[in-house]
């Protein structure tokens, strides 16, 4: 079992930045992939960005390109996001989850694909 714990959501202001972290616990040697997944009301969840714990390779989805960054501290087994140029569409719930499958061959980006999540943290940005 992994556990995950999100810090960092909030409001800002169009323009602003917000750092989100996320802590894991448990049977973190498991985790190949640890991923930022979004959902707005009445939307799908959606894969932000993930990355390989392997050799640390970043995915975005385009929306979110050259403004947000994801790093990773594997000694902490902690997960970052960092989240520039915010704008209103923005706005959602974000999750943190941990996958088993995929690795250097694969890059799973499907919400059902991975096998943990962290209770949310709400990042709001009003314009």
């Amino acid at each position: 079992q992994v556990r995950l714990v999100e810090s960092g959501g909030g409001s800002v202001q169009a323009g602003g930045s917000l750092r989100l972290s996320c802590a894991a616990s448990g049977a973190t040697y498991s985790i190949t992939f640890m991923a930022w997944f979004r959902q707005a009301p009445g939307k799908e969840r959606e894969a932000v960005a993930n990355i390989y714990r392997g050799d640390g390779s970043p995915y975005y989805r385009d929306s979110v390109k050259g403004r947000f960054t994801i790093s990773q501290d594997n000694a902490k087994n902690a997960v970052y996001l960092q989240m520039n140029s915010l704008k209103p569409e923005d706005t959602a719930m974000y999750y943190c989850a941990a996958g088993q499958r995929g690795g250097a061959w694969y890059r799973p980006l499907d919400q059902h694909e991975y096998n943990y999540w962290g209770q949310g943290t709400q990042v709001t940005v009003s314009s």
